[in-house]
C-alpha cells in the first residue's frame, strides 16, 4: 500500500492525463486494494463530464474494429478518447491494447488516447466488476469520450447499458444476430443499432430483420427510436454517420432530461453493487466464524427458510458494523 503522499501524487498525475498514473490508478481500483476508497473520494468532485459510449455484440461482428474507427473519428473532432476493453479470459495487461492489437496500433502512441484492457474475472454481465470505478478515473482525467467495449452478447451480457450514456449494439450479416438480439434482450438496451461488415452478402436482410424487431418494441411518444447504421468499419465506411447518430442521441439525452435520469440510475447501480459486495464479504464472517455454514445447513435441512437465514446474516453484519 502506497503512502498517502505518494497516492496523492499518483492521483494528481492521473487527473493531468499521465498514462502511467492512469494505468496505476485503474490497477488499484481493479484489484480492490485499500487505496480504492481514497482514490474514489479524491476523484468524485471531478467526474460527470465524460460521454460514455458502450459497444456490445456477438463475437466476430467487429466490435474492436468499430471501436478503433470511432477512436479515429473522435480524435479528428479534437476529443480526448479513453477505451476500456473487457476481456473475458485474459488477465488485464496494464494499459495494453485491445485484443485486436494490429488495428489499434495507430492510436498506441497518441497521447490523447488511453486504451486499457480489463479482465471480466468471471463477472456476469459482460463487464468487469471494477468498470464503473475505472470509468470514474478516466472521467476525472478529462477524457471527452470513453468507449466501453464488452466481451460479447449473451443472455446476461447487457450490463453495458447500466454504465453507458449511449449503447451501440453491433450485428453482422449471416450470424443470426437479429434473432439472438431478441433472445438476449438487447433490443431494449440499444440506442443505436450497427450492422457492420455491410459489404458482405445478407447485410440488407440483417437491417430489415432488426428494423422489424425494433418496431415491435413499445415506445412512447417522445421516446428515442434507435436508428440502424450500416458500416464497413475496416475501411472506415459509415463511421461518420455512426458518430452523427450517436451525437443525435447525446443531444436527445440532454433535451429530454434522460441523461440525468441515466446518470442517477448508474449511481444507484454502483452503490447497490458496492453494498452487496460488502454484505457478501461480511456474510463470510471472521476466520473461524461458522455462522454462514450453520445457516446453510439449516436451510438445506428445511429447518428455516432462506429469507430468515439471510435476515440473520444482515443483522449480524449491521451489528458488527455498529
Amino acid at each position: 500500500m502506497a503512502d498517502a503522499g505518494g497516492l496523492e501524487r499518483v492521483i494528481e498525475r492521473g487527473r493531468a492525463g499521465d498514462p502511467r498514473a492512469l494505468a496505476r490508478l485503474i490497477s488499484l481500483v481493479e484489484n480492490g486494494t485499500g487505496e480504492l476508497r481514497p482514490i474514489m473520494k479524491a476523484l468524485a468532485p471531478h467526474t460527470g463530464r465524460a460521454r460514455v459510449v458502450g459497444l456490445t455484440g456477438a463475437p466476430g461482428v467487429g466490435k474492436s474494429t468499430v471501436t478503433a474507427a470511432l477512436v479515429a473519428a473522435y480524435r479528428e473532432r479534437g476529443l480526448r478518447v479513453g477505451v476500456l476493453a473487457v476481456d473475458p479470459t485474459s488477465p488485464f495487461t496494464g494499459g495494453a491494447l485491445l485484443g485486436d492489437r494490429v488495428r489499434m496500433q495507430d492510436h498506441a502512441t497518441d497521447p490523447e488516447v488511453f486504451i486499457r484492457s480489463m479482465a471480466s474475472r468471471g463477472h456476469l454481465g459482460g463487464l468487469s466488476r471494477a468498470t464503473p470505478q475505472a470509468l470514474r478515473v478516466l472521467d476525472a482525467a478529462g477524457f471527452g469520450v470513453v468507449l466501453v467495449e464488452t466481451v460479447g452478447v449473451g443472455q446476461a451480457e447487457v450490463a453495458v447499458a447500466s454504465v453507458a450514456d449511449t449503447t451501440l449494439v453491433i450485428a453482422a450479416p449471416g450470424m443470426g444476430d437479429a434473432v439472438q438480439a431478441a433472445k438476449a434482450g438487447i433490443l431494449e438496451i440499444a440506442d443505436v443499432f450497427v450492422v457492420n461488415k455491410s459489404d458482405k452478402p445478407g447485410a440488407q436482410e440483417t437491417v430489415r430483420d432488426l428494423r422489424t424487431m425494433a418496431g415491435m418494441a413499445r415506445r412512447g411518444e417522445g421516446d428515442w427510436k434507435p436508428p440502424i447504421v450500416t458500416t464497413a468499419a475496416v475501411r472506415g465506411e459509415g463511421i461518420a454517420e455512426l458518430v452523427r447518430r450517436s451525437g443525435e442521441h447525446w443531444a436527445w439525452l440532454d433535451s429530454s432530461g434522460e441523461r440525468e435520469v441515466r446518470r442517477r440510475a448508474r449511481a444507484r447501480e454502483e452503490i447497490s453493487a458496492i453494498a452487496v459486495a460488502e454484505l457478501r464479504e461480511r456474510a463470510g464472517g471472521l476466520p473461524g466464524d461458522t455462522r454462514l455454514d450453520v445457516l446453510a445447513g439449516k436451510v438445506a435441512d428445511g429447518e428455516i427458510d432462506p429469507f430468515a437465514a439471510a435476515d440473520e446474516i444482515v443483522a449480524a453484519a449491521v451489528a458488527a458494523r455498529g
